[in-house]
């Protein structure tokens, strides 16, 4: 039994992890602070969700799903880039909005989706890997994914994207259009926020309008508490922590659930955690101050 709520846990820390490399190349790549993620990833599901109970094939609604969600980023980054409003509020605007589009989209605000087909339905109908086989699913997706996110950031317009992050002004003299590096970095954020959230509908069985609330905070703390416990020198190495993040916060959540806590804990839960994590160096030093003195 512990070792099944193990795996469960490991299961959904692959599969909020491919949102976790979403909020990784804004907050950490492009250095914009884009709350559009709340909004984008039941938009994912909302489409999805939709799609599949009018009878639209769960892998093509999952890549339509994708391309609305890489829309919401780019209209994010056109509020920021070409209307001058702030990063921070062009993502509230945004996540606002999606609100109620998401609504709009479902027609309700919840899609039960468990006498539907979907993707897991389909590899289940292959028959491989028996219990393994969503966990098997999620891992090959995200490798894939991190490999293909790895590479794209060493072509030349992935550079341009990371330049944009650390030097906006020095890069923009260069001859960059930087406001199209930031709609699209904003939009394969968001893609990937949305594929997130299409997958966890799937794999839930339903598509829930409330299902992004404080997701932008889930996405940090694992960015945050990957980089603390593992090495981020590199792209590749910093891609793999934040998928590594994404695994100890959802056993770490498993963990205060097991503990005693209740599912209304889990938000100060999270916030200890991210605490933790920002803290953990700062209180690293400093004992090590302390003890060699």
């Amino acid at each position: 039994m512990a070792f099944d709520i193990i795996f469960n846990s490991i299961e959904q820390g692959l599969v909020y992890g491919i949102m976790v490399l979403g909020v990784y190349l804004t907050f950490r790549i492009l250095d914009f602070p884009d709350l559009t993620v709340d909004g984008s990833f039941p938009l994912g599901a909302a489409v999805t969700g939709r799609l599949i109970i009018g009878g639209v094939d769960p892998i093509l609604s999952t890549v339509v799903a994708i391309f609305i969600g890489a829309i919401s980023g780019m209209i994010t980054g056109f509020l920021n880039t070409k209307l001058k409003i702030s990063g921070l509020l062009s993502g509230i605007l945004t996540m606002t909005a999606l609100y109620s589009i998401n609504l709009r989209i479902m027609g309700r605000a919840n899609i039960p989706l468990l006498n539907q087909e979907t993707i897991f339905t389909k590899i289940e109908a292959i028959n491989f890997g028996g219990k393994w086989q969503d966990g098997i699913f999620f891992l090959v997706l995200i490798v894939l994914l991190k490999f293909l996110i790895d590479r794209f950031l060493y072509t030349q317009l992935g550079l341009a994207l990371r330049a944009t992050g650390d030097n906006k002004e020095m890069i923009r003299s260069l001859g960059v259009n930087t406001d199209l590096t930031i709609i699209l970095g904003l939009a394969l954020s968001n893609a990937l926020v949305a594929l997130s959230g299409s997958l966890v509908a799937q794999y839930q069985g339903f598509a829930d309008v409330g299902m992004g609330v404080g997701m932008i905070i889930i996405g940090l703390a694992s960015v945050i508490i990957g980089e603390v416990v593992f090495s981020n020198r590199t792209i590749p190495l910093a891609t793999l922590s934040v998928i590594g993040g994404s695994l100890v916060y959802r056993l770490a959540i498993t963990f205060a659930l097991r503990s005693g806590f209740a599912p209304t804990d889990l938000k100060i839960v999270t916030a200890i955690l991210v605490v933790i994590a920002l803290a953990a160096p700062t209180l690293k030093k400093d004992f090590n101050l302390n003890f060699s003195s």
